[in-house]
C-alpha cells in the first residue's frame, strides 16, 4: 500500500538563513547589534517589550529608517525575524531579540572601535568573540545536536585541507558520530577516486528513514504524477516536484523503450529549474543545444550517462530516485556554503583560497593540541552560548598549556618560540610573506589600473570581484591605495602594520560598523634620497561639496596631531582621491602657513599634497618609485604660496605626462 505522507527532513546543517544571505557579515552583525540596542532601549523605557508581530513588525520600520533595509518588505514582522535569526543561532541576542552577555561584548568593542588583537591566536578582539561563539554554537537537525565549527575543526585536523567541494557537499553531512566516521572515511574514499561524491550523498540519505521509505514506495508502485510528487519530499510543496515526472517519462521513452525522442528528452530536462536542472542535463547530455541534440540524436547522449546501462524500468528507477534526491541535495548544499563559509570566515582562523580551506598557523597547532578531547563536544550542547566567557569555560580541552603549543611549532617550523610575543612576531612575518604572495597572484599592475578605473566609475560589482565583497567600498579603496604605495616604495617595511585596516585570515580587508581612521601611515627610514619621516596617505571616495565638508578638516587635524606626537618637522600627508575639489587643494595648500594648535602644542610648515587617480595610474604605468617621488612632492611644497600653476606642474612631474 502506497504511503499518503512521507515528510522532509533535514539532512545537513547551516548557520543562519539563506532569506538573509549577506555580504559584510561581521558590518553586519555589528550594525545589526547596535540598532537592536537602541531600538530595545526606546521600547523598554515604555515598558514595550515583548518580540510578537507588532514589535517585530515595528523593528523592520527602525530598520528601514536607519538605512539598514531599503524597499517594502511584503510582511515585515518576517523579514524582521530573518534579519536577525543569525545573530540568535551565534548567542548574540536571545530568541526574543534581546542581546545577550556575548553580545554585549562585541557591542562594546564595535562602540569602541578597539579591535586590536591581545589572544593565543593573534586575531583582532571581535573575531575572538566570533571564535568563541563558533565554538559553542550548535545547530539540531532532526533529533541529532551537532556543533558545526567543531565538526570542520576535525576534519581540517584529519586531512590538513578541505576543498570546497568537500566543505560544501561533505562535511554539513555529519551530524552524529556515526555520519562522522562514514564521511571522514568517504572523504579519504573520494581523494582516492574509490567513490564519487555523488555516491557519499546517496549513501548518507539513504541511512534516513524518509528517504528509505520513500525508495521502497517508488520501486514498488506504478510511476505517475502524484507518486513522484509524494516521493519527491520537496521541502516546499508536492507540487514544485510535477515536472520530474515528465522527465521520467521522457528518460524510460529513450533508454528502455528506445524512441529516439531525445529532443523532448532535453526539453524536460530543460524545465527542471536551477541548479537541479543544470546537474540532469550534464548527467544526461554532453550538449544543451536543441538543434545539435535533435541532429545527432544518440551521439549527444553523455559518455557515462547512468541511464544508458539501465536494463530494465526497475534498474532505471533505482538510477533516477538516486540522481532525483543528489541533485536536490547538492544544490541545498551548494545554497549553504556561501553561509557557512561567511560565518566561518569571521573567525579570522580558517582560510578560504584557492578552492580550498585550511586553518591558519596558530588555530591550526592549538587545535591539533586539544582536538582529541575536543571531539567529545562535537554532538554535545554547549549551555554557555549566551554567556561571555573564556575559552577553558567553553570546553576542558582548552585547559592545555600553551607552551605545549609554542613547543610543536618551534620544533616544526625551526624557529624559537616561547612566549606570546614570539609567536605574535612569528604569526605577523608569516603574514607578510602570505601578503607579499597575494599581491604577487591577485593584484599585478593592470589589476591595480583597472580597480581605479572602478573607483572613478563606481564599478562597486567589478571591485567586489576583483577583491572582497566582504568589506565597503571605500575600505576597499584603502586597501588598494596600501598595495600600490607598498609597490611604488619597493615593498620596504611591513605594510600590514602601515595600513589601519581590518584583514580577514586570507589577508582581504573587512570593514567595521565604526569605521574611523583607518588610513595608511607609512614610515621610512632615513636614506640618500629622504630623511627618516612618516606619510600619510589619506583616501576618500567624496566629491564636490562632500569632499569640502568631509576632509578639509580631518586631513589637516590628523597630520597636525601626528606631527605633534612624532616630533618630526618631515611627516607629511598624501591626499589621493578620484576627484580633487579645487578649494580643497587650495585649503591643503595654504597649510603650509597654517599653524597647527593642540594642548598647548604648536606645528608649523604643514605639507599636504593632493593626487588623483588619474596620476597614481600613471605612476603605476611609468613605473616610478618613491625615492623619485619624495623629491618632487618636495620640490613643489617649498614653492611659493603665489605660484598658482604649483599643482598642475606637480602633477606633470609626478606621473611623466601631462593630467588634465
Amino acid at each position: 500500500m502506497r504511503e499518503e505522507n512521507i515528510p522532509y527532513q533535514s539532512f545537513c546543517w547551516v548557520i543562519g538563513t539563506t532569506s538573509f544571505r549577506t555580504a559584510k557579515l561581521n558590518l553586519k552583525i555589528e550594525e545589526q547589534l547596535l540598532l537592536l540596542d537602541k531600538f530595545y532601549k526606546v521600547k523598554s523605557a515604555r515598558g514595550l517589550w515583548t518580540w510578537n508581530n507588532d514589535m517585530q513588525r515595528s523593528y523592520y520600520d527602525f530598520m528601514k529608517e536607519k538605512g539598514f533595509v531599503t524597499g517594502e518588505a511584503k510582511r515585515k514582522d518576517k523579514d524582521a525575524r530573518e534579519k536577525t535569526s543569525g545573530l540568535v543561532d551565534v548567542g548574540l541576542i536571545s530568541e526574543d531579540r534581546k542581546i545577550t552577555a556575548a553580545g554585549k561584548e562585541l557591542l562594546d568593542i564595535s562602540r569602541n572601535g578597539s579591535f586590536s588583537s591581545s589572544n593565543i591566536f593573534n586575531i583582532g578582539s571581535d573575531s575572538f568573540i566570533y571564535l568563541k561563539q563558533l565554538l559553542k554554537t550548535k545547530i539540531s537537525v532532526n533529533d541529532n545536536t551537532v556543533r558545526p565549527f567543531l565538526v570542520v575543526l576535525k576534519c581540517l585536523n584529519e586531512f590538513e585541507y578541505l576543498t570546497y567541494d568537500e566543505f560544501t557537499y561533505l562535511v554539513p553531512l555529519i551530524v552524529d558520530e556515526k555520519s562522522c566516521k562514514e564521511i571522514v572515511s568517504n572523504i579519504r574514499k573520494c581523494r582516492e577516486k574509490a567513490i564519487s561524491l555523488d555516491d557519499v550523498i546517496f549513501a548518507r540519505l539513504m541511512t534516513m528513514e524518509n528517504y528509505s521509505k520513500a525508495f521502497h514506495t517508488f520501486c514498488n508502485s506504478k510511476v505517475t504524477e502524484p507518486l513522484i510528487c509524494l516521493i519527491g519530499m520537496n521541502r516546499k510543496s508536492r507540487e514544485y516536484d510535477r515536472p520530474y515526472f515528465a522527465l521520467y517519462k521522457r528518460i524510460k521513452e529513450v533508454f528502455i523503450d528506445y524512441k529516439e525522442n531525445y529532443k523532448e528528452l532535453l526539453e524536460a530536462a530543460k524545465v527542471i529549474k536551477h541548479k537541479p536542472g543544470m546537474l540532469w542535463r550534464n548527467l544526461i547530455f554532453n550538449t544543451s543545444n536543441s538543434s545539435v541534440v535533435r541532429e545527432k540524436g544518440v551521439e549527444t547522449i553523455a559518455e557515462n550517462c547512468p541511464f544508458a546501462k539501465c536494463k530494465n524500468e526497475k534498474e532505471l528507477k533505482e538510477v533516477f530516485f538516486k540522481y532525483l534526491h543528489v541533485f536536490k541535495a547538492k544544490a541545498t548544499l551548494e545554497d549553504y556554503f556561501d553561509l557557512n563559509r561567511r560565518y566561518f570566515n569571521i573567525t579570522d582562523t580558517i582560510i578560504f583560497e584557492d578552492g580550498e580551506l585550511k586553518l591558519d598557523m596558530l588555530p591550526k597547532y592549538y587545535f591539533a593540541e586539544v582536538m582529541k578531547e575536543l571531539e567529545n563536544d562535537i554532538f554535545v550542547r554547549c549551555d554557555k552560548l549566551t554567556d561571555s566567557v573564556s575559552l577553558d569555560e567553553i570546553s576542558a580541552a582548552f585547559s592545555v598549556s600553551i607552551d605545549s603549543v609554542y613547543e610543536k611549532i618551534s620544533k616544526e617550523t625551526g624557529t624559537q618560540i616561547s612566549t606570546p610575543e614570539q609567536a605574535a612576531s612569528y604569526v605577523n612575518d608569516e603574514r607578510h610573506r602570505r601578503f607579499n604572495e597575494l599581491i604577487d597572484k591577485k593584484f599585478n599592475d593592470s589589476v591595480l589600473i583597472e580597480l581605479l578605473d572602478c573607483f572613478e566609475q563606481r564599478d562597486d560589482k567589478r571591485i567586489e570581484e576583483l577583491v572582497t565583497d566582504d568589506a565597503a567600498i571605500p575600505t576597499i579603496f584603502e586597501y588598494v591605495l596600501g598595495i600600490i604605495w607598498y609597490k611604488v616604495s619597493e615593498r620596504q617595511g611591513n605594510i600590514l602594520d602601515y595600513m589601519k585596516l581590518s584583514l580577514e585570515a586570507n589577508l582581504l580587508p573587512k570593514t567595521h560598523a565604526q569605521g574611523g581612521a583607518a588610513d595608511i601611515v607609512y614610515e621610512y627610514e632615513a636614506c640618500s634620497e629622504y630623511p627618516k619621516h612618516a606619510l600619510l596617505i589619506e583616501a576618500t571616495l567624496a566629491d564636490g561639496t562632500n569632499q569640502r565638508r568631509m576632509e578639509m578638516e580631518p586631513v589637516s587635524r590628523h597630520l597636525g596631531e601626528y606631527r605633534i606626537k612624532s616630533d618630526n618637522e618631515f611627516d607629511y600627508s598624501l591626499f589621493i582621491s578620484t576627484y580633487l575639489d579645487e578649494n580643497v587643494v587650495t585649503d591643503f595648500r595654504y597649510r603650509k602657513e597654517m599653524p597647527y594648535k593642540k594642548n598647548g602644542k604648536t606645528v608649523y610648515g604643514m605639507k599636504i599634497v593632493p593626487l588623483k587617480t588619474d596620476s597614481v595610474k600613471s605612476i603605476i604605468r611609468n613605473g616610478k618609485k618613491y625615492k623619485e617621488l619624495y623629491g618632487v612632492f618636495d620640490k613643489y611644497h617649498g614653492l611659493p604660496l603665489k605660484d598658482e600653476n604649483w599643482h598642475a606642474e606637480l602633477l606633470k612631474e609626478v606621473a611623466g605626462e601631462y593630467i588634465v
